[in-house]
Parts: C-alpha cells; structure tokens; sequence
C-alpha cells in the first residue's frame, strides 16, 4: 500500500485521547474523506500523516518508509496541504504563492514561471492573476489558488482539512466538482476532512467515519449508503439520502434520455426556432460536429436580436450545468430537485452528448425510493383481498 497507518494513538496532556488504534491502508490514487463529529479525531488523524501533530504510539509509513525517520520539513515539502483559511501568504503575489514549494526545492525560475501558469490554467483562472496579492481576490478565488498550490510541486499526497466549509454553497460546489475532476486527472492520493456527509459521498472514493478517536466504519460511499455500520453512522447519512436505497439505479446513464434536442453551432436561428417549435421545447442544446457540448440557446437568445440566418454559435450561452453518465445519480437528484433545474445535458468522458436527464425522471425514482416498498405492500393487500 502507498499509506499505511497502523495502530495509531494520540494523548494528549491530561490522559485526553484524541485517536485510539487507528488503522487504514490507503492505496496510490484513492480519495479518502475522514468524516465524523467535532472531537471525533479526524484532522487530528490526518495532521499526524505530515507530522504536524507526532502520534503517541503507532506507525505512518509512505510507499513502505516510516515517516518518524523522515527529515519533517523534506516531508512536508512532498505532502500538499490546503486548509479551511487557506493560508495564502497576503504579502506574496499569486505567483510566489503557487511556486512556494519548488522554489524552497531550488526550482529555476523559468521552471517556476511555467509551473504557475499551468497551475493557474488548471484551477480555471486568468493568467492576470499571477501578479495580483490575495486580498484582491475572492474567498473562492483564493481557496482555488490554495489548490494549486498544493498540486504545484508535484507532491504525492496532498491533505485538505475542511477546505471549503467557509464558502458559499454555490462555490462550493464549483470548488467540490474541480478538485473532483483534478484528482481523477493527476491520480494523486487525497486525503480529506470534511464534517458535511454530501461532500463525503460526493468526493471519496472510501469514506472513514470517526467517532470519539475511534474508526466507526472504512467503506466506498455506495457501501456506506447501503450498509451503514450502525445508527451513528446512520444519523451521519440522514434520512434524504434514502434515494440510494434503489439499488437498480446507481448512475445517470441509467435514466437519462438517449434523444436530446440538440444542433450544431453552424445551424441558423431560423433552424432552431423550427426544431423547437415542432418538439415543443424552450431550449436547445448546441454541439459542434462532432457533437460535443458547448451550450445552449433558448427562447429569450432570440428574442432581442432575432436574425434567421444568424448561426448558432453567436449567441450560445456556454455556461450550462451538465453531468457525466457514469455520475452518481444522487448528485444528480441533489443538484436538478434542490437547485431547480428542469433538466440537465450528459456527456461522456469525451464530452459527447449522449442524453439529458429530466426532473420528472428524478422525481419517479425519488418516490420509488421512499414509497416503493409501501406501494408494492398495497398491491400485494389489494391483490390478496381479490383473491388473486
């Protein structure tokens, strides 16, 4: 294994235990959330791996070396390490504050240059960025330029301790699906603390629940919303969550609906109006040829500056939600019932689309979720009280 803790103990003064026989073995790659109540033991669990807290007994080996005979600041300088107030140096630009670590690793300063402007393009902001200082950027901004950070010198585990818990929802989520999609890009090995179980299951690929210093239950989300270990970890999930209960239905791809409305960017304004008209929609989706999404069009695009042979691509609106088939149905449902979307593009890994999944599809299966078992006892009893 990559990460191995074993046996792991934490007193403090006062014979207070913080972490008692910790053990998990984390393979290269993996997403792990620690989640739990506060006191639980999770940042503490998790400041021990880069040895900001030393354990009281047990062992931390990284691929096979105990990090008890590591130098701690070579240590740190493999670990990246984003926290909840991010902790951008106010006095450094954006620049030297992504290349932090390979410059204190003796990086050229071409190299650095380089390594900024990918990190910044990475994290989806401008280039301009660089030479601005944090205080001129936004929470979110920040939290984003905390991520590159991390990921800038290359580490091999990069640790986020409640990372995004002081941010809007909306950013949040934003924040959520880029470190998702950055983590799955690069295969590097997270470990992150996190109190909120939406986030857990949206980002783990194993979620470890803590209760009191102790492992409560290690498992993949599906198996932690399935078979919850006991009632603990059965509050942590909340009874909202029950739409995972249908066991049959696990990813987008599953429902969406395989016959989108949908043309390409180079179609006119007279063309789609048509299209929608005869489907009896108020949006389209937009594609280039080779049918990868870019956006959409829908009545108010041409209501001000209608011209019918105006191709599509001048007024597309490209800022569209969309979700990959392979999604976790439950993110979906979150997203489109909560947020009010009345449906939503998917795509595969190549960014094809292949369907659209709609609220009336997500509503059935929320209902089958809670409902199903009650429904199919009343057609038992009717059918029973028939004589069937």
């Amino acid at each position: 294994m990559f990460l191995t803790m074993n046996h792991l103990n934490k007193t403090y003064a006062g014979n207070k235990v913080a972490v008692e026989d910790f053990n998990l073995e984390v393979a290269r790659g993996e997403f792990i959330c620690f989640i739990g109540t506060s006191g639980s033991g999770k940042t503490t669990t998790m400041r021990m791996i880069n040895r900001m807290l030393h354990q009281t007994s047990g062992t931390i080996e990284i691929d096979g070396q105990d990090i008890a005979e590591m130098n701690p600041v070579q240590l740190r300088r493999r670990i990246g390490y984003v926290i909840q107030n991010i902790g951008l140096l106010p006095h450094m630009t954006i620049r030297d504050n992504i290349t932090l670590v390979p410059r204190l690793l003796k990086w050229p300063e071409e190299k650095r240059n380089k390594r900024a402007k990918e990190m910044i393009d990475l994290v989806e902001l401008p280039d301009s960025f660089l030479d601005r200082y944090p205080a001129e950027l936004s929470g979110g901004q920040q939290q984003r330029i905390g991520v590159a950070r991390a990921l800038a010198a290359d580490q091999d585990i990069i640790l986020m301790d409640e990372a995004f818990s002081a941010l809007d929802p909306v950013t949040r989520e934003l924040l959520q699906d880029l470190v998702k999609n950055l983590q799955q890009k690069s295969g590097k090995t997270f470990v992150f603390v996190t109190h909120d179980m939406d986030e857990a299951l949206k980002l783990a690929t194993r979620i470890v629940v803590m209760s009191h210093g102790k492992t409560v239950q290690v498992a993949t989300p599906e198996e932690i919303l399935r078979h919850p270990a006991n009632e603990f970890v059965e509050e942590l999930i909340g009874h909202d969550r029950l739409i995972q209960a249908k066991p049959s239905i696990t990813t987008v791809g599953q429902v969406m609906l395989k016959t989108p409305v949908a043309m390409t960017a180079d179609q006119t304004m007279s063309q789609a109006l048509k299209l929608m008209h005869e489907r009896r929609v108020d949006t389209l989706l937009v594609t280039d040829t080779d049918k990868k999404l870019i956006g959409f069009v829908d009545i108010e695009s041409f209501s001000d500056n209608y011209a019918p042979q105006q191709a599509l691509r001048n007024i597309v609106n490209t800022k569209i939600f969309y979700v990959n088939e392979n999604a976790v149905i439950r993110d979906t449902v979150d997203r489109i019932l909560k947020h009010g979307y009345k449906n939503v593009p998917v795509v595969d890994d190549q960014q094809h689309l292949v369907g659209i999944v709609t609220r009336a599809a997500l509503v059935d299966i929320v209902y089958d979720a809670l409902f199903g078992d009650e429904a199919a006892d009343g057609q038992a009893d009717a059918a029973s009280k028939a004589g069937v």
